[in-house]
């Protein structure tokens, strides 16, 4: 056996994954505030409509409606990106942070960075479409 062939990288060391472990709390932070401003949109915010013209009166209750809907889409959007925020950190831990999960090979560093909830390299991302 060649000892001077060197064996393909299977996993981030320890201090790139400390890097992005960083990296996705921060994002983990602003995330949570975001959330937290989401919410209180949703909940507070009532429109009054009462003293205002019947007809405007219907167009307001409607933008409201529609207002609170979109708001609702944004909460559930933002859950859904600090659920995967602390699937990446589970990932971190168990030291598989960075793997694609169809290829077995390293994500790019750059991609991770830019995309740090990312499963998958570009080549099967761009695939899937």
């Amino acid at each position: 056996m060649d000892t001077n062939k060197k064996e393909p990288q299977v996993r981030y060391s320890d201090e790139d994954l400390e890097e992005f472990r960083v990296l996705i709390l921060e994002k983990l932070q602003q995330a949570q505030a975001s959330l937290e401003t989401l919410k209180a949109n949703l909940s507070g915010g009532e429109h009054s409509t009462d003293d205002t013209a019947p007809t405007f009166k219907i167009l307001e209750e409607g933008y409201a409606v529609a207002e609170k809907e979109e708001n609702a889409r944004l909460v559930a959007r933002q859950e859904k990106y600090i659920h995967n925020l602390e699937l990446a950190l589970m990932r971190i831990e168990n030291k598989t942070y960075g793997i694609c999960c169809e290829t077995g090979r390293l994500i790019p560093k750059e991609r991770l960075r830019c995309v740090p909830i990312t499963t998958r390299c570009l080549d099967v991302k761009l695939k899937k479409k």
